[in-house]
């Protein structure tokens, strides 16, 4: 909820010379109460011509506090001619660099903000109200709004089979949810979500069998529906792969003594169908193959294969929450956002195209690090990553954090995604090539208005210094991450800005918003196993299974989890929205209208598309995108 109320004053300033161009606006604030804080959103100056001149803030004034504002046109630093403008723009980046540091949270992740707990974060990032973002209240609430608590003092205890996990579902209607525990068992939701859930990054076309998965023809040949061997369905890029590499050599969670938690590092092989549908068809549960490792086929024991899938999908969960969703989205926004207040001054245009996009991302990790990721945290709890395993996928998935990885085609042509003809229904790059299309759009649109050439791009000390800051503290410096050092034409930039709005919009929506949906259903996503994976087929049953899947206490964590993450901020503001008027210049006022009529257009391509389906999916819908990472 806000803290203060909106009020509009209005003063009238008389003087007897003439004071000739307004350069700037200062704002003197004294303190009268215990929490005074003003936010000042902006300020409109009649001049004697009957000229009006808008001066915006959207900053808060605190305790002792003067802001100094210049009017609202856009300028470079090159446009500042006058010493007094130059000497602004200098005392404004001088002041947030000692207010937005760089700080080293763990050994070789991204660096982050230099804050212990929210209330340190400088006033302006903060969220207006801390409530709504704590994690412990929010996760609290979610059991109690789920009707989940009852089961709370259970907490190690085992459920008794499959039905009994409808005890703490069955209260909340959704209709994708309700699908997955109805049909979470097929190989055809298996492997739809690999294309659609909530990780749809992960899945890439098959071109060399790797050694380490010794699959033959013979293995899987009541599966393949060509009548071809398996290297020809490679050839023919009928073959899928997954593979979940990362997690191999990662601790499981010690945190609890009275209960043991496992992980694997599973291998997947996919095929696609003569219903262009997207099945698996082996699983190896570790990476180095031999007779405690067998590869799972569709053929086995009902409950052997379950078992692999249930692995394979417990271990999809662990690389979506801390990579493909913390790392991926959160921690590489927040760099974003760190070297956007600390090198671009509020006038600059690419300060006010970005700042929307950056909006309560600190905020929310900074919360994140201090109650859900952090020792003993939330995180901790139902996780079987916790207790430091995290920590070890973030260092190791650095390796692989490349800019080239966040250019969405880019992405989806590197896993051999790319062919709408030859993979259809992969509706997460449909919609997400469309919305990446129109944010280009809009960015190359703004870039055009605010730098007439190449040279004026590559002579903007201030944009170089917030790409470099960018790729030395964000990176860590990393040649290897392809991240610029200095951005030289207006199509890089274009691109750059493309990057940076896409993974805090689009790419967070495409993966946050759908846990409920896809991570509801306990057994479709175990959030920890407490048995080691099988190492021998023939001998699973449904009571081992059960067994092994999270108990009572720790599904319930898991729940109230997966539902808080999943709502939209208190007044979210979506894709497109801009209500902050930091531009006043009509071209770019233009240039907005046009991309929210292009993300209408896309709304309405996908809503018709979603009529036909089972299986909406919509969350690439632009109305449904919040503009920052901000959950």
């Amino acid at each position: 909820m806000p803290l203060w109320c909106p009020q509009v004053d209005s003063y009238d300033v008389t003087v007897d010379e003439e004071l000739g161009e307004i350069q700037l606006v200062k704002i003197e604030k004294r303190k009268y109460w215990l929490h005074d804080d003003w936010y000042l959103k902006y300020i409109t100056l009649k001049t004697p011509y009957g000229d009006y001149i808008e001066f915006p803030c959207y900053r808060w004034i605190t305790g002792e506090g003067e802001i100094v504002l210049r009017d609202g046109r856009a300028k470079l630093a090159c446009d500042d001619q006058i010493h007094i403008l130059k000497q602004h723009r200098r005392k404004e980046l001088e002041t947030r660099q000692k207010q937005y540091r760089w700080m080293e949270w763990n050994p070789g992740f991204p660096l982050s903000i230099d804050a212990k707990c929210h209330k340190d974060l400088p006033r302006d990032i903060q969220f207006d109200s801390e409530k709504g973002v704590d994690f412990v209240l929010n996760y609290s609430r979610a059991m109690e709004n789920l009707f989940i608590n009852r089961f709370m003092h259970m907490f190690q205890s085992s459920w008794s089979d499959f039905a009994d996990f409808e005890k703490i579902f069955v209260k909340i209607s959704n209709t994708i949810s309700e699908r997955v525990m109805n049909h979470w068992q097929e190989d055809l939701m298996f492997g739809y979500q690999f294309l659609n859930g909530c990780n749809p990054v992960l899945i890439r076309r098959c071109t060399k069998l790797p050694k380490k998965l010794p699959v033959t023809t013979e293995m899987v040949e009541c599966s393949l529906e060509r009548q071809l061997t398996l290297q020809q369905e490679v050839e023919q890029g009928n073959i899928f792969i997954v593979d979940f590499e990362l997690l191999d050599g990662i601790d499981a969670n010690k945190t609890d003594p009275c209960t043991l938690q496992f992980l694997a590092a599973p291998i997947c092989l996919l095929y696609k169908n003569l219903a262009n549908k997207i099945v698996p068809i082996a699983i190896q549960l570790n990476q180095i193959p031999g007779d405690e490792n067998p590869i799972f086929l569709p053929s086995d024991a009902k409950y052997d294969w379950l078992l692999a899938k249930i692995w394979v999908r417990s271990s999809d969960f662990h690389v979506h929450q801390t990579i493909t969703h913390l790392l991926r989205t959160h921690l590489v926004s927040e760099v974003f956002g760190i070297a956007l207040y600390r090198q671009l001054p509020a006038v600059h245009p690419i300060f006010k195209l970005l700042v929307a996009h950056v909006r309560f991302t600190i905020a929310i990790n900074t919360k994140a690090r201090e109650q859900l990721i952090c020792e003993y945290g939330l995180f901790d709890k139902a996780n079987a990553t916790g207790g430091g395993g995290h920590v070890q996928m973030v260092q190791k998935a650095m390796q692989d954090l490349t800019y080239t990885s966040l250019c969405f085609p880019e992405a989806i042509k590197a896993r051999g995604m790319d062919s709408a003809e030859d993979i259809p229904n992969y509706f997460y790059r449909d919609d997400g090539l469309l919305v990446w299309e129109a944010i280009k759009t809009f960015t190359a649109e703004v870039v055009g208005i605010y730098y007439e050439s190449d040279q004026v791009v590559a002579e903007d000390q201030e944009l170089q210094d917030f790409v470099n800051d960018v790729y030395v503290y964000g990176m860590r410096g990393k040649k290897t991450s392809g991240f610029p050092k200095s951005i030289k034409t207006r199509e890089k930039l274009s691109e750059y800005l493309t990057v940076v709005i896409f993974t805090a919009s689009a790419q967070h929506a495409a993966v946050n918003f759908g846990q409920y949906d896809w991570c509801s259903w306990i057994p479709n996503a175990p959030p920890t196993m407490r048995a080691p994976p099988p190492t021998a087929k023939g001998v699973v049953t449904i009571e081992q299974i059960v067994d092994t899947l999270p108990d009572r206490g720790r599904s319930c964590w898991h729940l109230g989890a997966v539902w808080a993450l999943s709502q939209f901020q208190e007044n979210e503001l979506f894709l497109g929205m801009y209500p902050e008027e930091h531009f006043i210049e009509k071209p770019v006022k233009e240039a907005m209208a046009r991309f929210r009529k292009n993300l209408d257009t896309i709304v309405s391509v996908i809503a018709e598309r979603n009529k036909k389906k089972k299986l909406p999916y919509y969350y690439l819908s632009p109305d449904r995108i919040p503009n920052s990472v901000a959950i």
